[in-house]
Parts: C-alpha cells; structure tokens; sequence
C-alpha cells in the first residue's frame, strides 16, 4: 500500500503520574521510531526456558505482552493455540503469569501488558487476577474476547487495581460502537493490521490508515497495530500509522521451527523486528 502516514500521537504526562508503559512509548518516541511490542505465551516453550525466552524478547522490545494459555483460543491462530496448549501441558498456571511479570519488571525496562481470553481470569477471579496483576507490575490488560456491553464489572475492577484496559477493535467497526469503545480504553488501543486471526500471513489491511485516523480523532491515547503482522517489512510499514507494532506469532514460528535452540531463535526474532523499526540513517 502506497499511503500516506498519520500522525503519530504526541503522549502527554502519564495518568498518574508515571506508568511503565508510558515511559516506554516516549522513550521509543524521544528516538523517533515506533514501539515494539513482543508477545509469547506464558510457559512456551516450557516454564523455564519460556522465562528465559522472555528476558531475551525483553532486551530488544519496549513492551512485553504477557499471553494466559488458554484451550478455547478462539480469537487466536494455529500458531498461538500451538503454543497454548504446549504451555498448558507443561504445567501452566496463572502464577507463572505474575511471577514472569515481576521478573520483567525488576530486571527490565520493558512495560509488561498481558492478553488473556475471558474464562480464565474470570476462574481465577476477577478481583483477584487484577490485584495480583496490578502487584507484579503490568500496566494493562487486553481481555480478548469480552465484549463492550459486558465488560463493565471488569473494567470498574481494573480500574479499582490501578489496571489499564486495552481494547481490540473490530476492521470494521461501525463509528458509533467505536466511540463507545474509545471511551472506555485506557493505556492503550488495539487496531487489527490484517482482517484475520492472529498469525495470518494475509497483506496488511486497507481499512488500518482509515481506522486509526478514525480513532486519533476521539481519543489521545496511543494506538498499536496488532494481528498478523508476520515479517519486519510488514512491521516498518504499520509503524508509519501507529505508535506501537505487536508481532507474537511470528516469533512463536520462528521457535517452532527450531524446537533445539528456542532462545537463539526468539532472540534473532526479536532482534530482527527491533531492527525494521530504527530510523535510517540520513
């Protein structure tokens, strides 16, 4: 696609005063490039070498997105749910979730979101998943597959944690429902750069551009571009539009194609989509 870029949001002083996440998009915004955003389900490729892999996603992303495996994936695609259910058969459990967090937090810079289906926090607790959240640093949560019009309860208790909550619009939104959505966010919104499951390797959408200058008009918050963007051409193109790239599957494949040397492989995945977002040199 040979569009125009959008302006990118001008982040004003973090609510509350200092947040994790905040920190990290200005500080990719002070070296004039997008933020990276890397995401790995919990426990994959196993609990221990999965917090190594983490670490290493860490050195070269700005926003770690902690995934909660889960059986019925449904928004997900087969890489993702791959990598769940190896997570799940490893032993996953929510803790590890919170202690992974706490690990980033202490020795990283990176901010830690975490993604999770709505079933299992609801079977841990909601309350309970957001103060412990909360606790071991993350800034914000993306549930999803709970929907506006019932999420009310979640977000008041989020809210109540000092949580952020992200939303993930739909590529075809209709204007008023993504006002409503828009106004509920906080931290962080979501916008689909491909049309399909996360993982697909479809070409980035034509509705992005359109959608994101949709959402610059009714919020300030910053915008990231997530599903599908599976190579570091992709990811230098969506980051002319937005001001953070999510990219989980294509690392989670680049694991699972060399099942002997997972950590060379996600850091060479890391390093490889850090390195699409540098500014050229002049």
């Amino acid at each position: 696609m040979n569009l125009p870029a959008l302006p990118v949001t001008r982040l004003g002083p973090a609510p509350g005063g200092s947040s994790r996440l905040h920190h990290a998009l200005t500080r990719a915004q002070r070296h004039d490039r997008c933020a990276l955003i890397l995401s790995l389900p919990v426990g994959f490729p196993d609990r221990q070498t999965g917090r190594s892999v983490l670490h290493l996603l860490a050195q070269s992303a700005d926003i770690v997105q902690l995934r909660v495996p889960h059986l019925d994936m449904v928004r997900d695609g087969l890489a993702v749910r791959q990598a769940a259910r190896t997570a799940l058969q490893g032993g996953f459990r929510m803790p590890d979730v919170f202690a992974a967090a706490r690990e980033l937090e202490t020795a990283t810079r990176a901010a830690v979101l975490v993604s999770s289906h709505w079933q299992p926090v609801h079977d841990f607790g909601a309350a309970r998943f957001a103060q412990h959240a909360a606790d071991a640093g993350v800034d914000a949560v993306l549930i999803r597959d709970l929907p506006l019009d019932q999420a009310g309860p979640w977000r008041a208790i989020a809210r109540t944690a000092g949580l952020g909550t992200i939303p993930l619009l739909s590529p075809t939104v209709a204007p008023d429902r993504l006002a409503r959505i828009v106004g509920h966010a906080t931290g962080l919104i979501y916008a689909p750069a491909t049309t399909g499951l996360t993982g697909n390797t479809e070409p980035l959408g034509n509705h992005l551009p359109a959608l994101v200058s949709q959402v610059r008009t009714l919020t300030s918050l910053p915008v990231a571009a997530a599903i599908g963007l599976s190579t570091p051409d992709q990811v230098r193109t969506a980051a002319a539009w937005v001001d953070a790239v999510a990219v989980g599957s294509a690392v989670i494949r680049r694991i699972q194609t060399d099942p002997r040397s997972p950590l060379a492989a996600a850091a060479g995945a890391a390093r490889d989509f850090a390195a699409a977002l540098r500014p050229k040199a002049l």
